[in-house]
């Protein structure tokens, strides 16, 4: 017998609606939170940022695409690593699918790695993505948006990361979200780090509905089993 409790179909159906209840409440708390994120104050990118992609330099503002939104994926892509992130590659295996339904709804996508993008091209190859891949290496748009660290920031033993000082870590993940207005202001609205990027990953969220969740407390550290998709079972 399992270690959990076993009822009646009708016990387990008054159990599913009770729970139910709570997760509606949560469901209207998480509409109330994202209405409350859209009401957060901007503000105005005043940097030229470069970045260099399969169309050769783009600006910013030639990252909109003419839409007036854009999500920008901070992926961990250290300019000395041979590939990408392996907890980052297992977020970006989701992104191609919903990169063209984003569009319809005035928003573009893309990743931002420090990597030179000849890396990043061999890497998106390898792993069978085609979603927006643009290199910062020439820019500090990973500087200030807090997803790389200064040489000074690693003497000083502390950097800024997810509204906090932290220890040096090396590269970190984010998402930041810019707006450009129809005078073609550019405002940086949104950044998420750390556990804020949880949501953006379906395949967690799937787990969290199995009876064994993630599975991840017994682990060195959480994400501890992820693997790039082509490395399962080596």
């Amino acid at each position: 017998m399992p270690e959990h409790a076993v009822v009646s179909e009708l016990e387990w159906i008054e159990a599913r609606k009770r729970f139910l209840a709570k997760e509606k409440e949560f469901t209207r708390l998480r509409d109330q939170l994202n209405a409350e994120r859209r009401q957060l104050p901007w503000v105005r990118v005043t940097k030229d940022y470069v970045f260099d992609g399969a169309n050769g330099r783009e600006t910013l503002a030639d990252l909109f695409e003419r839409r007036g939104q854009l999500i920008v994926q901070h992926f961990m892509f250290d300019p000395s690593w041979s590939a990408g992130c392996s907890h980052c590659s297992f977020w970006a295996d989701g992104y191609n699918g919903f990169v063209v339904h984003l569009a319809q709804r005035n928003v573009s996508f893309v990743a931002v790695s420090r990597a030179p993008f000849e890396k990043i091209r061999a890497y998106q190859q390898r792993m069978g993505w085609n979603f927006k891949w643009v290199s910062s290496s020439d820019n500090l748009f990973n500087y200030d948006y807090h997803v790389s660290e200064t040489q000074e920031e690693k003497a000083k033993g502390q950097v800024y990361y997810n509204y906090d000082l932290v220890k040096p870590f090396g590269e970190r993940p984010g998402i930041s979200v810019f707006r450009r207005t129809d005078d073609g202001a550019i405002y940086h609205t949104y950044s998420c780090y750390s556990r804020g990027l949880d949501m953006m990953n379906a395949a967690y969220h799937y787990l969290d509905l199995t009876p064994e969740g993630r599975n991840e407390q017994d682990l060195p550290f959480a994400q501890a089993w992820v693997r790039r998709h082509d490395e399962y079972g080596r």
